[in-house]
């Protein structure tokens, strides 16, 4: 392992300097309540271990919401030349395009207060939940399967299953350009298959908040949000499928020699040149994993506002149910970037990081031009999410932000503590409605397992990478 010596610059960042082998510093966004929750320095080594690719480009960076991962770690941010760096599954992980959604109303919480119970039950019924689970009320042929697979989230639309005003609040507009089908195995196809519009397990869930705070009222406004409003969340990815997928691309690459005879620091860094015959189809096979992810969510969606027009006997128009923006977490992708004075190419892999534009970017879509990109920064079950809109300062991340609370404790951990308590009862006694598949999972997802999300996103304001607009809380909660 490198010997470590890191210092704090300033009160939002703590820097790991450069030592040989490393190729560059690190950077780990964290004030001083972040870095005293971290669990020793097992996932600092894991950003100095980053620091040593080939053709990085910049500092290795981590989010405040870090925590240990396969090779990178969970909150990981790093770019690499797309002539001369790599492309690793492991920077992406097998979650490809887990993600986060929130999806408006413009209902308030006295309309649905007295109607959670029922609502919550409705949609842990119509949207299918669990380790493994099937949707066996929605199925697709293997043919038009690998249309989901090219076409993401505007198959659903383009299938008259979503709402065409969706595609453009999603990052690449709901559709990854260069996935290839036959970059996928069989094996993963037949995992994927039967799990199109399924929520899966672990921390994924739907989640119903409100608005409890505006800090910015005129980009809350402009993002239609406004104070005790109902919202949902709704957090999955590529379910079997992406784990699949990059499973099957860790085992090709422990084949691969990395130019110059460099030696990788952990095994899990496998990688590939990214302009490899190998590095391509990687590419490939990730943009069809992260289009079965969107096309997953945009059809959860469905089932959501399904849900609400059966309770409240209006259509999904007429409740508001618009979606704000749909944010990617786990990804690798080409991106232009100012390099001393220069727009170079690079791969920007974001494993537990989320994509945060500024106001003015050429990527946005219209209605976020002058706003920057909504971040959503879900927590954990039983405190707050926030949304965030990006700013300029986010260049010094690779325009990246945190995705999440990140955890405090591993699963086993959490299993130990929740050992004989009701958490369901836990939840109840702060008005909270919680439905679970599995009670392991809620063992593994209580509140206690994760950092308090406000320290992360006081980081993340603290430090300019983006702007606080509006805190949620829960009320109800559907797990896996």
């Amino acid at each position: 392992m490198l010997p470590l010596k890191v210092t704090r610059i300033d009160p939002f960042r703590l820097k790991i300097e450069q030592r040989s082998p490393m190729l560059t510093h690190g950077i780990v966004y964290a004030n001083h309540a972040i870095e005293e929750a971290m669990d020793g320095l097992d996932c600092m080594q894991q950003v100095a271990n980053v620091a040593c690719l080939p053709g990085i480009v910049g500092p290795s960076i981590a989010m405040p919401d870090i925590h240990w991962g396969y090779g990178f770690p969970i909150g990981g941010v790093a770019a690499f030349d797309c002539d001369e760096g790599i492309i690793s599954p492991g920077g992406v992980g097998y979650d490809i395009n887990c993600g986060i959604r929130c999806i408006k109303t413009n209902l308030v919480m006295k309309e649905i207060r007295s109607r959670i119970p029922g609502l919550i039950a409705a949609l842990f019924n119509n949207v299918p939940a669990g380790v493994g689970v099937k949707n066996k009320a929605f199925t697709v042929g293997k043919k038009e399967f690998f249309k989901v697979l090219t076409k993401g989230a505007a198959w659903v639309v383009n299938n008259g299953l979503g709402d065409e005003d969706d595609l453009e609040a999603h990052e690449e507009s709901g559709t990854f350009k260069g996935a290839d089908p036959d970059m996928v195995s069989m094996r993963a196809v037949e995992r994927g298959l039967p799990q199109l519009g399924t929520l899966g397990s672990g921390n994924h869930f739907v989640e119903i908040d409100y608005v409890e705070e505006v800090f910015d009222k005129v980009i809350a406004q402009r993002f239609g949000l406004f104070p005790d409003q109902a919202v949902v969340m709704v957090h999955t990815g590529s379910r079997g499928l992406g784990h699949q997928v990059c499973d099957d691309y860790v085992h090709s690459m422990m084949k691969t020699d990395l130019p110059g005879g460099i030696e990788l620091q952990d095994r899990q860094l496998v990688c590939a040149p990214f302009s490899s015959r190998q590095g391509r189809s990687y590419m490939c096979a990730m943009a069809a994993a992260a289009n079965f992810a969107f096309a997953n969510r945009e059809l959860i969606t469905m089932f959501i506002r399904q849900t609400f027009e059966r309770v409240f006997g209006s259509s999904y128009e007429h409740l508001g149910m618009k979606l704000l923006y749909d944010c990617c977490h786990n990804i690798a992708k080409k991106e232009s970037m100012a390099r001393h004075g220069d727009n170079i190419e690079v791969c920007v892999h974001r494993k537990g990081a989320t994509r945060a534009l500024p106001p003015g970017d050429s990527r946005l879509p219209e209605r976020f031009r002058d706003t920057g990109q909504p971040v959503i920064v879900p927590g954990d079950m039983g405190r707050a999410s926030y949304i965030l809109a990006g700013s300029d300062k986010a260049k010094m991340t690779f325009y990246s932000a945190c995705h999440g609370a990140g955890r405090l404790l591993s699963r086993n951990q959490a299993k130990k503590i929740s050992k004989g308590r009701s958490i369901i009862e836990e939840f109840c006694r702060e008005d909270i409605h919680v439905m679970a598949a599995s009670r392991a999972t809620l063992n593994e997802e209580i509140p206690d397992a994760y950092k308090d999300v406000t320290d992360v996103v006081d980081t993340i304001a603290g430090v300019g990478i983006a702007r606080s607009i509006a805190r949620l809380r829960p009320v109800a909660i559907i797990k896996g």
